[in-house]
């Protein structure tokens, strides 16, 4: 894992008829990661900001690749979700939300869907009952029993399967409990008014939310939130509207300096004694990100922040950069 680069996230976020003349731009940070080869395992040892990770601190337990990538991919769909809701209920404009079931995230080796389901399955109806939300499935999961036969049917690559699984006890659940045998997210869509357009495949995982909601945020407000700055920052998005804490923090604060960023938007998360009972020595994100500005350097501006009305009220009293010719 290494240092990324900053990415303009206009270039992933579109609002119909949205205002696209900003000075300034606001950007989403990214961190490298790739299989180590002997010449790169050698050189993260002398690079600071070069880390070589076990695959066990990167996938969950049981997770292959393809799990790991679908995984990280619906952590990004979610994100995208949140920055929508979050945006357009803090500009006061209409959305509707649709649910449309169950995502199989992992299934667990040798539970009742091994070999029956595969990752990246939607679950769509139980015993003749459509799935909307995530706990309608455990709700009729928990009136079960081991060997009950449960009948699904899920969407599999735009296709409807029927499939019936025996349930049985949860491999590793020390609840001894019975079901299907997996992890799943709920699978949910909104649809708003104007029409977003967001195009970030490509991306995985949650750490953008922020960005993304600054962004949709100033394309539909009648004002330039950037002020003619270059702003980037990162922070999970979360439906009340808090930043949540996200990995590679000071990764992406050298990145960000590479690439010329004026004002860097950290998470300002809290330290939980369970935190600091695994690592004594754990920090913010906000802290984090300000020892590694320090260490390199840079003029680039740190701020905390808990919500994404922290970002607002300082992108509010901050002043308009002056034109330099």
């Amino acid at each position: 894992m290494k240092p990324g680069s900053a990415y303009d996230v206009s270039q992933f976020v579109t609002v119909e008829d949205g205002d696209q003349d900003d000075k300034g731009t606001l950007n989403l940070m990214t961190v490298a990661m790739g299989t180590a080869t002997p010449l790169t395992y050698v050189i993260a040892h002398f690079r600071e900001f070069e880390e070589i990770m076990e695959l066990k601190d990167v996938r969950q337990e049981e997770e292959d690749e393809t799990e790991y990538s679908i995984r990280q991919l619906k952590l990004m769909s979610d994100s995208q979700f949140n920055a929508l809701y979050v945006a357009f209920k803090k500009a006061g404009l209409p959305y509707t939300i649709e649910y449309n079931g169950v995502t199989v995230l992992n299934v667990l080796s040798k539970g009742a869907a091994d070999g029956q389901l595969l990752p990246g399955d939607n679950i769509v109806e139980i015993d003749g009952q459509l799935i909307e939300k995530a706990e309608d499935l455990s709700n009729i999961l928990n009136s079960k029993k081991e060997h009950d036969e449960v009948k699904l049917v899920i969407n599999r690559n735009d296709e409807l399967l029927d499939r019936t699984i025996s349930l049985k006890k949860i491999p590793g659940d020390e609840n001894h409990r019975v079901g299907i045998g997996i992890s799943y997210s709920e699978n949910k869509s909104i649809k708003t008014d104007p029409r977003v357009k967001v195009k970030a495949e490509d991306i995985g995982g949650p750490s953008a939310g922020l960005m993304f909601t600054l962004e949709i945020l100033d394309q539909i407000l009648d004002k330039d939130l950037t002020k003619g700055y270059n702003i980037a920052g990162t922070g999970e998005m979360n439906e009340d509207g808090t930043v949540g804490r996200i990995g590679g923090i000071e990764k992406k604060v050298v990145a960000a300096n590479e690439d010329h960023i004026e004002i860097f938007f950290a998470p300002d998360d809290d330290i939980t004694d369970a935190m600091l009972k695994v690592n004594p020595n754990v920090k913010s994100n906000y802290e984090a990100a300000v020892e590694t500005a320090k260490k390199i350097g840079t003029n680039m501006e740190i701020v905390p922040v808990k919500t994404i009305d922290d970002a607002l009220e300082y992108l509010e009293q901050l002043e308009p950069k002056e034109d330099v010719s």
